[in-house]
């Protein structure tokens, strides 16, 4: 127990620091456009978490603030890992095939995201399927590019070893390809989780009436910046948790286990 405090203290003492420095400054200088800290927890307290305790204490703000951003952020990011990985250990695994793809990968990720939401609005419309296509367009790429070098580097003398033994097809890309691959592709989705978040408050932000970006966007029209600096927290808060969650996973995930079943 004492281990666990004296770890998160020592991760955590220059967070406390900055904000308590926030609050020292914003308050002295009252400058409207950069409230306290203080402020901006009341607000956002106030907006999202003053609802009654049988819905968890979320408000309707919350219901339509978090919901829809949350449902464009999984929904393109889970598309995104099936597409990508798919993509990826196709290209990894055949050479012909990267001949003729891998230049439009390339091409394709030098694309910036921002300048394509036009294009999106004009295929889909507003709503799910334009925020969702904008999220799978800009985070895809380091999916298929990591899958891709993962594969790329399995060991040769493992796939020799299952050639001998039988192991072909399917069954080898399960018990060897994939899991030698596996450290690559997850780093390649930590990158994209994260580009995901950016993506999704960026196309919320373009005629959107419900989500993160949307809240964004409404609080600085009507002038409400401590509303407005909730937002900003909000995402910040969400892009820490889920960069954590993924360090989880590759500390403690199987794949090292895997790897090492594989090569015996």
């Amino acid at each position: 127990m004492a281990g666990a405090v004296t770890w998160t203290a020592g991760r955590l003492w220059l967070a406390v620091l900055l904000v308590w420095l926030w609050e020292r400054v914003t308050t002295q200088v009252g400058e409207a456009y950069f409230p306290p800290p203080s402020e901006i927890v009341a607000t956002g307290r106030e907006l999202w978490f003053s609802g009654p305790a049988d819905r968890f204490f979320l408000t309707e703000e919350a219901v339509e603030d978090f919901g829809p951003s949350l449902l464009n952020l999984f929904a393109g990011w889970l598309l995104t890992g099936l597409a990508g990985v798919a993509l990826g250990v196709a290209l990894g695994l055949s050479r012909t095939f990267a001949r003729y793809v891998e230049p439009i990968v390339h091409f394709g990720r030098a694309i910036p995201p921002p300048t394509l939401i036009s294009v999106f609005l004009s295929v889909f419309a507003l709503g799910t399927s334009m925020q969702v296509a904008t999220i799978v367009f800009g985070v895809i790429w380091p999916v298929v590019l990591n899958t891709m070098d993962g594969v790329r580097t399995v060991d040769g003398l493992h796939l020799d070893s299952a050639e001998v033994f039988g192991v072909r097809g399917l069954r080898r890309l399960r018990m060897i390809v994939l899991p030698a691959a596996a450290p690559k592709i997850i780093a390649g989705l930590r990158i994209s989780i994260g580009l995901a978040l950016i993506l999704m408050v960026l196309s919320e932000m373009f005629g959107s009436k419900h989500g993160i970006g949307a809240h964004l966007v409404d609080s600085q029209r009507d002038f409400e910046p401590a509303a407005m600096w909730a937002g900003i927290v909000f995402v910040g808060v969400l892009g820490y948790l889920l960069n954590a969650a993924f360090t989880l996973v590759e500390r403690r995930g199987p794949h090292r286990h895997h790897l090492a079943r594989a090569a015996t």
